[in-house]
């Protein structure tokens, strides 16, 4: 649970969770909308550098919270939402 927690310690994280939580609203998405959202539109949406944003995204997979499926050249990424759940279950049973 400690992973989970720093993973959330993050302003930008907690944004990238928040933008993917409504992909269509926040991504022009296209007919690639069922892989997830283009590591690319994400970066540029956070105005950081891809490699800090590749950082950002690393950090949300280890911690379960993204998955990622790789098309060529491009990684998409989308939110598991069964294991945010369980997560936010453990939290409230913890705390």
């Amino acid at each position: 649970m400690i992973d989970e927690c720093k993973a959330l310690s993050n302003e930008t994280r907690l944004r990238i969770l928040n933008w993917l939580k409504d992909p269509e609203a926040h991504f022009p998405c296209g007919d690639t909308a069922e892989l997830g959202v283009c590591a690319g539109l994400i970066q540029q949406k956070t105005g950081a550098s891809a490699s800090t944003v590749s950082a950002h995204l690393a950090v949300l997979q280890r911690a379960g919270f993204l998955q990622a499926t790789r098309r060529g050249q491009w990684i998409y990424y989308r939110r598991d939402e069964a294991r945010i759940r369980a997560f936010a279950e453990d939290l409230h049973h913890t705390l």
